[in-house]
């Protein structure tokens, strides 16, 4: 079943079924099924704090590994609004040391993400969900890798927390300066070579920095430490969303009159407190000429120096991921940058694909979600003014229709894309995965249509592909 193109335009929140509240439940498994992770938590897992812990993994009902961890919640809108919450879980040692372990064969790491998606009972009668096909990260990040971008590598599991069964989740690597996930290096010193690299720097919501310690249902409502930005945090770009310099001070409080024109770059790696002053100024520096060289240079003529500064290439495959996947939040918030030592700023990896592939009803389908500030008016969050002017010089689309051309024939092909999704579908419908899922996360008297919104998902992909593939060869 394929969805009619009046069925294009959603609302935010995807999924309206008749609902009285999801179902508490365990299970038991049987060989040939998902791995199973297994949490047991010392007390309240909270959002503000790790709490100790134990973890173990099955594979058809053999442990593979094991050890202590600390646990949290995260994410900042998905906690807020959802009943499945994800998970961030640090392996430790007894001492509480991290420790890095390999997981369902993916690269030794201590840090990882339980993936969630959102799914929530607003009400007696109600039930929404981002993505009701839960595979909106993992075919993401699966298609970047194959072109050669890092992403987050992923396994599907079945979650288990002291005891109680909570669906499928998608197990996956939490990114982060290391050589195996965003290969990056440290800056060392006080002047170059040593303070040119490596750096992650984040756009995005200050929900990270909230305070620890309140009541925990201060963090269902704390909407205001999304945008709370400090100097110590973050700095700000010099120029607003249309390349124009700022004229207000940076730093104001959250969701001021001005904040829709800022955007504010987060210290990811190395975090706040291993900075010192010269590598503060490098990076900022870096990024200020950066941009004062893109807005300057003439992008009719054949020279550019803003290609000094930024891997041309890397963006060109962010923007190419980003669009293929309709992803609403690129390019304003969720997007990591960085910079190894005596190199170009680069994009990505790409991150937080939730809400995208159709479902968020924003940006026409037959437009690029990087031109969102013509859809939505003031929000908090928009887009910088970098890519309106990389779509607008001709050596940029150039260099994306050439590698969307490559793409096509190879790792975005739809034989590659589609295979992938019709794989991911049959592990999830042979094993059970799916429907133990929406056994759970359902209502009363209906569940999640798992098969029907897979095939909404194709549908988006092929329309999608089409648009992009005419829109890019006129380039």
């Amino acid at each position: 079943m394929y969805f009619e193109p009046m069925l294009r335009r959603l609302p935010l929140y995807l999924i309206i079924v008749m609902a009285l509240g999801f179902n508490s439940c365990t299970q038991e498994f049987t060989s040939g099924q998902l791995p199973m992770v297994f949490l047991d938590v010392d007390g309240q897992i909270r959002p503000d704090d790790k709490k100790d812990g134990s973890f173990s993994i099955e594979v058809d009902n053999r442990k593979v590994v094991s050890g202590n961890m600390g646990v949290e919640y995260r994410g900042s809108t998905s906690y807020r609004l959802s009943d499945k919450k994800s998970y961030g879980f640090e392996i430790r040692t007894a001492n509480g040391n991290g420790t890095p372990k390999a997981l369902l064969g993916m690269p030794a790491g201590s840090d990882w993400i339980l993936m969630g998606h959102v799914v929530r009972s607003n009400g007696p009668d109600e039930l929404y969900a981002f993505d009701p096909t839960l595979m909106h990260h993992y075919i993401g990040y699966e298609l970047a890798r194959s072109l050669g971008m890092y992403a987050a590598r992923c396994r599907w599991v079945e979650l288990t927390v002291n005891g109680v069964y909570q669906g499928v989740y998608v197990l996956m690597e939490k990114p982060k300066a290391h050589r195996m996930r965003i290969d990056v290096g440290t800056p060392s010193g006080r002047k170059e070579p040593g303070i040119t690299g490596g750096y992650v720097l984040k756009i995005d919501k200050t929900a990270s920095y909230a305070p620890s310690g309140r009541e925990l249902s201060y963090y269902d409502n704390n909407w205001g430490d999304d945008a709370n930005y400090t100097g110590y945090m973050s700095f700000r770009s010099e120029y607003d969303i249309d390349g124009e310099p700022m004229d207000v001070e940076p730093f104001r409080p959250p969701y001021h009159d001005q904040q829709y024109r800022e955007t504010y770059f987060l210290f990811e790696h190395p975090k706040p407190n291993g900075l010192n002053g010269e590598m503060r100024n490098y990076i900022e520096e870096y990024v200020f000429d950066f941009e004062t060289a893109l807005l300057n240079d003439d992008l009719s003529s054949s020279t550019r120096t803003y290609t000094d500064y930024i891997d041309l290439a890397s963006f060109a495959d962010g923007f190419i991921m980003n669009e293929l996947a309709g992803n609403i939040d690129a390019y304003r918030i969720s997007t990591f940058l960085h910079k190894p030592r005596g190199e170009k700023l680069r994009f990505g990896p790409i991150w937080d694909l939730n809400i995208g592939y159709g479902r968020q009803g924003r940006v026409p389908w037959e437009d690029w979600i990087a031109n969102y500030n013509d859809y939505v008016n003031q929000d908090a969050w928009m887009v910088p003014f970098w890519w309106d002017r990389l779509l607008d010089d001709p050596q940029f689309r150039t260099m994306v229709k050439n590698r969307w051309s490559t793409y096509r024939s190879g790792p975005l092909s739809d034989a590659a894309i589609f295979g992938l999704v019709n794989d991911t579908e049959n592990r999830l419908l042979s094993t059970g995965a799916a429907e133990r899922n929406y056994d759970l996360w359902r209502a009363e008297n209906r569940t999640i249509d798992f098969e029907g919104e897979v095939d909404f998902l194709r549908y988006y992909l092929e329309q999608r592909l089409a648009w992009m593939d005419g829109e890019i060869s006129s380039w």
